[in-house]
């Protein structure tokens, strides 16, 4: 479960607040997010105006350091940097949102070719979700880089054995079995489960959780009673025996995880968590070539490789015209299971 994704629902508002210190609580956030904008934008600004792409380079992950997002700009900034692909090349974090104020602030970069964004299936559900004024529409996507898997786990002594286990339990009384994951995309997942099962998502419980370590807490305190999150954040957990794996969310068994998909298992769910690379807008078509050029002279590098498979990543790389009609399905499909979600 990657903190990177969006937050599956706004937090729990405050009781018997007088309603002035709740009012003046908002417009103290608000004001704070505008500022961290603001303060990136700017140092995106500077930091790009009329350079070449190989002489600097920023690349902007929209979350804290530490998650899905952050962890894709910095393993290509040290690939960059081991192969002299760009001589000076920085990570700006600016989270918010589920990445959408970065998104906001990457199209206000118009023509600026000397700026990536990091993205992906977390960043365009956002979009949806807070029906934000900005949408991958505003920037130039240059690539997909790869895929991220969800794992369906229980804890190791539940009474479910498989998924159709499960499912079985699920479907006689949804609400009796509450679900967890640590953002948005983790839910998607398990209302397309849902779809797939015949139970409707409106009926289901899930409780979302902040991050993976949190949502693995809820598993292990009886809180929730089965999840969905990243392969590589459950790995651990499974590896020594705390979880236990019943279906991948992959389109077809991956070499080297052990693990039957939910499809093999007759469920035919198999949305994934790509991760994407974005430009701003307005650049020339030149400077998109330059740009998808140095993605792919990133992803060949063997400190790339070695990410690939330090984190479990599956390489599904595209570029070209393949990344718009590939965001146009994945937008369709993430509609529909939000709609679905009421």
């Amino acid at each position: 479960m990657n903190a990177s994704e969006p937050p599956g629902s706004p937090p729990d508002q405050p009781v018997h607040r007088p309603r002035r210190r709740a009012v003046a609580r908002i417009i103290g956030a608000l004001v704070a997010v505008t500022a961290i904008g603001a303060a990136s934008f700017g140092s995106i600004s500077s930091a790009t105006a009329g350079q070449d792409i190989h002489s600097s380079l920023t690349i902007v992950a929209p979350a804290a350091a530490g998650g899905g997002w952050d962890t894709v700009a910095r393993e290509m900034q040290q690939a960059q940097r081991a192969n002299g692909l760009v001589a000076n090349v920085q990570v700006v974090n600016m989270p918010g949102a589920g990445g959408t104020i970065a998104l906001g602030n990457m199209s206000r970069l118009e023509g600026r070719a000397n700026t990536m964004l990091v993205g992906g299936t977390g960043l365009l559900a956002a979009t949806i979700q807070y029906n934000s004024a900005a949408t991958l529409d505003d920037v130039t996507p240059l690539a997909v880089l790869f895929e991220e898997y969800d794992v369906i786990v229980v804890p190791a002594d539940s009474p479910f054995e498989t998924l159709g286990d499960l499912v079985a339990a699920w479907q006689d009384n949804p609400g009796a079995i509450p679900w967890t994951g640590g953002g948005s995309f983790d839910q998607l997942v398990v209302t397309d489960l849902a779809l797939a099962a015949g139970i409707n998502p409106v009926d289901t419980t899930y409780i979302s959780s902040d991050g993976g370590g949190e949502a693995v807490s809820a598993l292990l305190n009886g809180t929730a009673k089965a999840a969905t999150g990243g392969y590589p954040d459950n790995i651990d957990q499974i590896e020594s025996g705390r979880l236990r794996a019943l279906a991948l969310v992959a389109e077809e068994p991956i070499q080297g995880i052990d693990i039957p998909t939910a499809r093999e298992q007759g469920f035919d769910i198999t949305l994934a968590n790509w991760r994407m690379l974005a430009a701003p807008a307005g650049i020339s078509d030149e400077e998109t070539a330059q740009l998808t050029e140095l993605v792919e002279d990133t992803l060949a590098t063997p400190e790339w490789a070695a990410a690939v498979e330090r984190y479990y990543w599956t390489e599904q790389v595209m570029t070209g015209p393949d990344v718009a009609k590939f965001l146009a399905d994945e937008r369709a499909r993430i509609t529909r299971l939000y709609e679905e979600m009421g």
